[in-house]
């Protein structure tokens, strides 16, 4: 059963283009139609494409998420990372629905607009189910998966979740949110927290934030969810990585997707919360980069 039959997110009633001709930010990167909707996305590199999609936190997008890993994994390949809906700097256009239904289209609308038939997937967290339902729905269209501290099963939300899908706007707010991404204390400072409460709090950003994951939330952690008889079709050769001390999304979540994916892997890190792509950025790639190397 198909869960988006009985659970959907609510919508964004603003309309957001994206600012590239007032904005100047390492965050703008490409700008692409694509399914009408005007998508903001990195392109680097060259050889076989591999997607990057970013996790669902305040202030995220595409470069904040993999600014650390996109160049490493551009050397052997070409790299594509899009703000999602709601996120970054593409456009939110007025009246979107945020469901797994649309951030799949909009994901699916960017490889055709790009003229990519195949591509390898890399998901983190909210993204990491959405690479899931991605794969469930069009599987010949990803070679290789990888998930990466995965939502897309379903699991008691953990209060770190909830209060980071519940953050306002506030350097506070955000410094103690950041404090429930890593493990290692010494990558947070209030550097990096004031950066991310402004992007946080740039206009329309926190109102499509809001949107979509208002209390209670564990039925979000539910509509993240693909069915686990779907989850268990999978027949791509998947790479699963988790934190061991994650307190956003448990690591039982990627053991369980490891049982449920018969062509999979799993590799967790000690030492290491939610954020494996920066915390330990270098293994990362490199484990991903053998990886996919594996199916050139």
């Amino acid at each position: 059963m198909n869960r988006e039959s009985t659970l959907s997110f609510f919508d964004d009633t603003t309309l957001y283009k994206p600012m590239t001709t007032t904005i100047s930010s390492p965050e703008v990167g490409h700008s692409i139609d694509a399914g009408g909707i005007d998508v903001n996305y990195h392109d680097n590199g060259s050889g076989f494409p591999v997607l990057l999609i970013h996790g669902s936190g305040p202030g995220v997008s595409a470069y904040a998420n993999w600014r650390l890993v996109m160049p490493e994994l551009a050397k052997q390949r070409r790299v594509i990372a899009p703000d999602m809906v709601g996120f970054g700097f593409t456009e939110r256009p007025a009246g979107f629905q945020y469901t797994m239904d649309n951030w799949v289209k909009q994901a699916i609308d960017l490889l055709d607009a790009l003229e990519l038939p195949q591509v390898d997937l890399v998901g983190n967290s909210f993204g990491g189910a959405l690479s899931l339902a991605l794969t469930i729905r069009y599987p010949k269209r990803v070679r290789r998966l990888v998930l990466m501290g995965a939502a897309g099963v379903s699991f008691p939300i953990t209060p770190a979740l909830d209060a980071v899908w519940g953050y306002e706007p506030s350097f506070e707010n955000m410094r103690r949110i950041m404090d429930l991404f890593a493990y290692d204390r010494g990558l947070v400072n209030d550097d990096l927290a004031r950066l991310r409460f402004e992007a946080s709090n740039r206009p329309g950003f926190h109102e499509s934030y809001a949107a979509m994951f208002p209390a209670p939330r564990q039925r979000w952690v539910e509509a993240l969810a693909s069915d686990e008889k779907d989850i268990a079709t999978i027949e791509q050769e998947t790479l699963i990585v988790h934190g061991r001390d994650d307190k956003v999304i448990p690591v039982e979540n990627s053991l369980r997707l490891s049982q449920l994916i018969s062509r999979s892997q799993l590799h967790v890190f000690g030492r290491c919360g939610h954020w494996t792509q920066i915390e330990h950025a270098a293994r990362f790639a490199q484990l991903v980069s053998n990886f996919l190397a594996e199916g050139d």
